[in-house]
This record gives C-alpha cells, structure tokens and sequence, in this order.
C-alpha cells in the first residue's frame, strides 16, 4: 500500500466537511459477493441457463421466465450471510463523524447500511427489499429465498424484488437526492467502480468540489480529473484513512 497516497487521503479527509461516496461492485467484492460483471460470472450464466446475465435480469425476461429469473436471482445475487468490509465501516463511520453526506451505491446487497450508514442512495435498489406486484405487501429476502420456485404473495400475486432489472429506469427520487449530495460535496470518492454503468456512472460529472479521490484496482474514466489515485482495495485504503 502506498503510504504516501494514504496519507494524502487522510488530509483530504480532515480538510473536507461534505464528503459524498460513489461506489460499486469492487467495495462488495471484499466481502465476499461477486462482480457481477466478472468474466467468471458471465460464463457461468450462460453455461448454466444459456443467457447472459443481462438477459436473465431484465425486465422483459422476468415477465416471461420468472422460474428462471428466480433460480438465477437466488444463487448468484442475494448473500445474506456477507457482512460488512472495512470501506464499508470507514464509511459509516465518517457519516458518524458529520463529515459524510451520503453514499452513492450501485449496489444491491444492503452493506452500507448493515455497517451503520444511514444516508444511502441505492441507485440499483436492493434484494433487502421485495413487494407483490398485486397488493404491494412487502417481503424480506429472507422469506423470497426460503419459497420454492417463483415467489407468490398470499394473494397470489407474484413478489418482485426492489432491484433495478435491465429495461427498467432508475427510481427519480434516489437520482435527485443523490445528485443533489454530490452537488454541495466539498469532496468526492469514488471506489470500487470502473464508471462504465450508465446513466449511473455519469452522475459523477454534479460534482464541483475541492477534491475528487479515485479508489479503485484497475484505471477508470475519472483517473484524469481525480486529484488522487489509489489503485489498491478499497477496504484497506479506507480503513487506513479512517484507522480501522
């Protein structure tokens, strides 16, 4: 780890007052959930069900294959037993420390929040939450994955999860509010994304503060703008920065 870059970090860190989190798969990845769009993990899709993962999560394939969505949903996107990372935690605690605005999350998984967050923008929704799509009752994970086959509701409608499958649009009310944040951000992080998930990865050109801070293990978009890159984990960039 360069100690150098930590220590810049740090500095930033206690100069800043309104510091948003931009994040993706990569913070998710230490605790042991998947990148989504890893190699291994399109060739075990289409290996397995014969679609790539895009197909099988979209919209259009939940309405005609739910049995399928279902089978692919239950084994490679819920992890209730991952628990938070270190970048997870320093996040947590900056938000404690008055000093984080919010975080900006393409994830699903419901970390952020299980490590303390409390301002959270789930730009992708998240498998934490599910409804029936007749009568809106609401259902945890937890009972979607103990149903066999294709979740029903007691009223017989089927449940969805609150994820943004491929084909839908974000939600507006999270966009607004996370770019808002992004907005009045004296400093921005961005981590464990390589920004090529759009409309997604575009948000990150609201930002109009001090510092822009690029965590991440390969080169990304924004590597040109940031005043600093780290290319190393996430979770131990962060919990050096935050002394955890």
């Amino acid at each position: 780890m360069d100690m150098e870059k930590i220590a810049k970090l740090k500095e930033y860190i206690d100069e800043s007052k309104k510091i948003v989190f931009f994040g993706g798969a990569g913070v998710s990845t230490e605790s042991g959930i998947p990148d989504f769009r890893s190699e291994k993990g399109l060739y075990k899709a289409r290996s397995e069900y014969g679609y790539s993962p895009e197909e099988i999560i979209s919209r259009s394939f939940f309405d005609i294959h739910p049995d399928t969505f279902f089978d692919y949903y239950k084994k490679n996107l819920v992890y209730l037993d991952a628990e938070p990372n270190k970048a997870h935690k320093a996040l947590a605690k900056l938000e404690e420390q008055g000093k984080l605005l919010g975080v900006v999350t393409q994830n699903i998984d419901g970390l952020h929040q299980k490590a303390g967050s409390k301002k959270v923008y789930e730009l992708h929704g998240s498998v934490l939450r599910n409804y029936c799509m007749r009568c809106h009752e609401s259902y945890t994970a937890e009972e979607i994955v103990a149903m066999d086959g294709v979740p029903k509701c007691e009223c017989g409608g089927t449940i969805k999860p609150d994820v943004v499958l491929y084909e839908e649009m974000l939600d507006d009310q999270v966009i607004s509010g996370a770019i808002h944040a992004i907005e009045k951000a004296d400093m921005m992080i961005v981590g464990g994304t390589s920004l090529v998930v759009y409309p997604a990865a575009g948000m990150i050109r609201y930002f109009r503060g001090k510092h822009l801070v690029v965590i991440n293990m390969s080169a990304t978009q924004a590597d040109r703008q940031a005043d600093l890159v780290i290319n190393d984990s996430i979770g131990e960039v962060l919990g050096a920065a935050m002394g955890i």
